[in-house]
């Protein structure tokens, strides 16, 4: 199972101009693979969000949005996929000199299977590539699976911070 990237960087192997990225939990038992998400994704990571993603007090996702977001950083975000079924993504965003993880969703029939852990570690494999020292995700406190999956994968909970918002 391959995690495919079109970057290069130190966790990975490069071959025809494509990257591939290793990590530590991929040892082949896991049936889903991970990729990156195209333009023909956007659909699907609508819908997946929709179901599997905490939207509240959230403005809404669009179309518009999502497919700027992979016109200015393809890479960014990385899909989980089942026999062509789309099952899990993240976002991992890097603007040069800080990054952040956004929509880790997982679609509930395959949540504590492995499939946040390992879209996880890709976000951080590519992360660490693009050469980021520290990373950090806002999960909803009501969250508590969420909050279980950062808390097992080593994130630590920053109390003294308090998240600023203006809707445009």
């Amino acid at each position: 199972m391959d995690v495919l990237c079109r970057r290069h960087g130190s966790v990975a192997e490069r071959w025809s101009g494509t990257v591939k990225l290793r990590s530590a939990w991929q040892d082949g038992r896991v049936r889903f693979v991970l990729r990156g998400a195209s333009a023909a994704d956007v659909g699907g990571l609508l819908a997946l969000w929709a179901e599997a993603a905490e939207n509240d007090s959230r403005p809404p996702d669009t179309r518009a949005a999502v497919t700027a977001l992979l016109d200015r950083d393809p890479d960014a975000v990385i899909l989980a996929e089942d026999d062509g079924e789309l099952i899990g993504s993240i976002i991992a965003g890097w603007d040069g000199w800080r990054c952040h993880l956004y929509r880790l969703a997982v679609r509930p029939a395959w949540r504590r299977q492995g499939v946040g852990s390992a879209l996880l570690s890709a976000a951080e494999d590519r992360l660490k590539a693009l050469g980021a020292a520290r990373i950090d995700a806002m999960v909803l406190d009501s969250n508590d699976l969420g909050q279980y999956l950062w808390r097992a994968s080593g994130y630590l909970k920053q109390d003294d911070w308090r998240r600023w918002v203006k809707r445009l």
